[in-house]
C-alpha cells in the first residue's frame, strides 16, 4: 500500500498545509506534555505546563526533585493529576537513573531498546512512548491514536479490529523509515480526524479521502 500512503499524505498535506505539531520550546517540555495529555485537551495541558515553567521546572533534574504533593498541584489543571504525577516521577527516574538526566544520552540509545524502555516505564503505554520518541527524540517511530485507527478503518484500509503495532506496522512498513513523514502524516491524521473524520457526525462529504474511498463514493461511516 506503499502508493496509497503517499498519496494520503499529499492529499492532505495539500489541504491542511504543515501543522507543526508537536508544540513545545524544548524535547523536555514536549516529553512531559506527551504525558499529561492522557485523557484531556491540549488547552488544559498548557495551563499545566505553563504552571511548571513560571516555577522554573522545565528541567529534567530540577522536577525530578519536587515533591509529589507539589507537582500534583503544578498539573492539577491537565486532570488525574495525582495519577499524572506519578506517571511523570516515574518517567522521571528512567531519565536520572539510567541517563543522568540527560535526553541527548537518552535518545542516542537504539531505537528498539530505547521504546522497550519506555514501555517498561508505569503508566506509560505505546501511543505516549513513541510520542517521545517521535516528538521529543526526532526518533522515526509512528505515532498511532484513534483518529489514525477511525480513518483508516472507516476507509477500509485496515480491519476495526486491528491493534496498536499491527496498524503502526502497517505505516512503518510502507513509509520510508523518516521521523520527519510520521511527525507530519500523524499530525495531519489528528487534524482529519478533528474536523472531519469525527467520532460522530462525520463530515465525510467534506473529506479530502473521499477519492481514494474503494466504492469511489462517500462511505458510510461504520462505529
Amino acid at each position: 500500500m506503499t502508493t496509497t500512503l503517499c498519496e494520503v499524505y499529499r492529499h492532505l498535506f495539500d489541504a491542511f498545509g504543515p501543522q507543526l505539531w508537536w508544540p513545545g520550546e524544548s524535547p523536555f517540555e514536549i516529553m512531559v506534555g506527551a504525558v499529561l495529555t492522557q485523557n484531556t485537551n491540549w488547552r488544559n495541558v498548557e495551563r499545566a505546563i505553563e504552571n511548571l515553567r513560571q516555577a522554573d521546572l522545565l528541567d529534567v533534574l530540577a522536577l525530578y526533585d519536587v515533591p509529589l504533593e507539589e507537582l500534583e498541584e503544578l498539573i492539577r489543571p491537565a486532570g488525574y493529576f495525582r495519577i499524572k504525577a506519578r506517571r511523570l516521577n516515574n518517567l522521571l527516574e528512567l531519565l536520572v537513573d539510567g541517563y543522568a538526566g540527560s535526553l541527548e544520552a537518552m535518545f542516542r540509545t537504539d531505537l528498539p531498546t530505547l521504546r522497550e524502555q519506555l514501555l517498561g516505564v508505569r503508566g506509560i503505554g505505546p501511543e505516549t512512548a513513541d510520542s517521545i520518541l517521535l516528538y521529543a527524540g526526532g526518533l522515526p517511530s509512528f505515532v498511532v491514536d484513534a483518529y489514525t485507527h477511525r480513518v483508516f478503518a472507516r476507509h477500509g484500509w485496515i480491519g476495526f479490529d486491528a491493534d496498536y503495532h499491527e496498524i503502526q506496522d502497517h505505516f512503518q512498513s510502507n513509509l520510508p523509515d523518516d521521523a520527519a513523514l510520521y511527525n507530519e502524516y500523524h499530525a495531519l491524521l489528528v487534524h482529519l480526524g478533528k474536523h472531519y473524520c469525527r467520532k460522530s457526525k462525520p463530515k465525510c462529504g467534506d473529506c479530502p479521502l473521499v477519492e481514494f474511498l474503494s466504492d469511489g463514493g462517500p462511505l458510510e461511516p461504520e462505529y
